[in-house]
């Protein structure tokens, strides 16, 4: 499918790539950035979905082989949560369109803000994960990563979050683990959903390979970032401002729909 693009919407597609790309690499909902603006383009919604998967998948890629060439990417642990994300996720791009979108923005934003307490309230946990060191996933693990992949196979915006909350809270990974983690996780079930965007013509590939560029560029410099022992309070205190924000987005879009 083709889009074309007036000139000076190049830059910006790049510009919201790349702070997609960096926000989702240290915390997640970037794509509350690219979804709305490739729809201000004159993109359709589903159309508008499919397309933005190609910068998460790139994205995502360059950010978990990022962690893995420093060291913080646990496959042992990744690899154990790979299928039901995955299968979830495949699910979750074939929904169908007639759901209660309403009642589905109200529930993300109540997990949403579920979520901004388990942090504030655990703020060791996220810096440096449990005690004993993190647990191997068991079958309500494979359970909760396969109702994040659901949701993260329907629509991308906000999965980052709850993964990261899956990975420190029920895991016990610390966050610059649990940040690899869910890239290869993110990686993994946009590589298997976007053939369902493109089995139904819903992915303009020019306008996906833009913005993948500033996507690539934001998970590079996310990562460096990320792994800077110093930059970890940063990192928590990012997730906290995207948590509240994406919640009041969500919240915002129940009562206004």
């Amino acid at each position: 499918m083709t889009y074309h693009l007036s000139p000076w919407m190049y830059p910006a597609v790049i510009v919201a790539g790349f702070l997609a790309g960096f926000i989702n690499t240290l915390a997640g909902s970037g794509s509350a950035i690219t979804l709305p603006l490739l729809v201000f383009m004159g993109l359709p919604a589903s159309v508008a979905n499919g397309t933005n998967r190609i910068g998460v998948l790139l994205q995502t890629g360059v950010s978990a082989s990022s962690f893995q060439r420093q060291g913080y990417l646990k496959w042992r642990e990744a690899l154990t949560l790979l299928l039901p994300t995955i299968v979830g996720g495949v699910l979750g791009a074939q929904i169908a369109v007639n759901l209660d979108e309403r009642a589905m923005k109200l529930a993300i934003a109540g997990m949403l803000i579920l979520t901004f307490f388990l942090i504030i309230l655990k703020p060791k946990r996220w810096l440096v994960g449990r005690p004993e060191g993190a647990r191997k996933p068991g079958w309500k693990e494979w359970i909760l990563f396969f109702f994040i992949g659901l949701y993260g196979g329907f629509i991308q915006a906000g999965v980052g979050i709850f993964l990261l909350v899956g990975l420190v809270m029920s895991i016990g990974h610390d966050l610059i683990h649990a940040n690899a983690i869910k890239a290869l996780l993110v990686l993994a079930f946009n590589a298997f959903a976007i053939f369902v965007f493109l089995h139904n013509g819903q992915v303009a590939w020019l306008v996906g390979l833009i913005l993948a560029v500033g996507n690539i560029a934001g998970a590079w410099a996310a990562v460096r970032f990320a792994t800077k022992e110093w930059a970890q309070i940063w990192v928590y205190r990012l997730l906290l401002v995207v948590v509240v924000l994406s919640a009041g987005r969500m919240l915002y879009l129940a009562l206004a729909g």
